[in-house]
């Protein structure tokens, strides 16, 4: 059974006035006097506002889910510590400034990337599934392609930005497509392609170094994994971990399509491009892009032909079940763009819908 670890970029935020605090070398700091000088899971980000952690690999899901919601706790201590909250949020609803994190990296992208770089306060889920070679791996990434979009509508979760409605259930997408290397791709066919495709994208010197090759899949550059980005950071753990599992699906689908030689669909990236911007416009609250015919169709059709696509890896995974009611629980509640809303038309100030998801963060739904 293939091993999935998740990273989550979380926003701090004031817990009073619930703007965003760049205070994530406190954080860290806290972090690391608790652990004593050992690893812990924390890292810093772009923005001085942001923390990410990461978790260890697993092969089960709810071993996984639990995983998250510790270090989604251990995050919003070490925030109190520092005088912070911690929110799963993709942007801020409230108006937030730049603080780029200090360092000679940091400081090359604020130079070369100007009001793209300063404007990044976005956060995204990252979802790491094991594969056995690089081959394999770019398999999976040609026949993945069409699906990470739907990926993208399950998690959206960032309708403001800099205090009005965006109009969009995820604008961290738009936003984080303004990176040159961003979006979806084309179809690589070998890793010999994947790999060349890479080196012709340094030599360009548009971008620093590898990490900075934000397909919304790639092959991780220091894992054995295929690196899945195209989601948001999603408020509720249980929706994280219910996006972790229909990545492995979706994975183990694909890798037996490629053993079996099954080409890939070659859907045009213009094409992508329109169901990533589709599905960043209306998440679960409209029509998508089908990935099999290119046309549009209401949001839980599509949804439920991902499941269908997937059903055998889930059901050989033991994660059939789960995944079905996570689904249906997300179709008929909502994801946090759609609960944002909520919250903002019942309480009529979005410093109160930070509030109510900086709880949820941490207590859950």
């Amino acid at each position: 059974m293939r091993t999935v670890g998740v990273e989550e970029e979380l926003l701090l935020v004031d817990p009073r006035s619930g703007e965003p605090r760049a205070l994530s070398t406190a954080v860290l700091a806290a972090a690391t006097r608790e652990s004593r000088g050992r690893a812990h899971a924390f890292t810093k980000e772009l923005q001085g506002q942001q923390l990410e952690f990461a978790t260890y690999p697993q092969t089960g899901m709810k071993e996984l889910g639990a995983e998250i919601g510790r270090h989604r706790a251990e995050a919003a201590r070490h925030a109190a510590e520092a005088g912070a909250a911690v929110v799963a949020l993709a942007t801020s609803p409230l108006p937030a400034g730049p603080a780029l994190t200090e360092g000679r990296r940091y400081r090359w992208i604020r130079e070369q990337f100007g009001l793209t770089a300063l404007e990044q306060l976005t956060c995204g889920c990252h979802v790491h599934v094991s594969v056995e070679s690089d081959e394999e791996g770019v398999g999976v990434l040609d026949r993945m392609r069409p699906w990470l979009s739907v990926l993208l509508a399950l998690s959206t979760n960032s309708p403001f930005w800099q205090g009005n409605d965006s109009g969009y259930n995820s604008y961290r997408n738009r936003v984080w497509g303004r990176w040159p290397s961003a979006g979806p791709v084309e179809v690589f066919g070998s890793a010999r392609r994947y790999h060349r495709q890479v080196s012709d994208l340094l030599d360009t010197g548009v971008l620093p170094d590898e990490g900075m090759v934000y397909f919304d899949a790639r092959l991780s550059r220091t894992y054995p994994t295929v690196e899945v980005r195209a989601a948001d950071v999603c408020l509720d753990a249980s929706t994280t971990a219910l996006l972790a599992t229909l990545t492995r699906g979706l994975v183990d689908t694909a890798a037996r399509e490629w053993s079996q030689g099954e080409p890939p669909a070659r859907h045009g990236v213009g094409l992508l491009r329109a169901a990533t911007w589709q599905a960043a416009r209306s998440g679960l609250d409209g029509h998508l892009i089908h990935p099999v015919t290119m046309r549009p169709a209401p949001a839980d059709r599509v949804v439920h032909a991902l499941l269908a696509h997937i059903e055998k890896a889930l059901d050989d995974n033991g994660d059939l079940a789960q995944a079905r009611q996570g689904l249906a629980e997300l179709l008929a509640g909502g994801n946090g763009a759609r609960v944002q809303r909520q919250l903002l038309r019942r309480t009529g100030s979005l410093r109160e819908v930070v509030a109510a998801c900086v709880r949820r963060t941490q207590e859950g739904p």
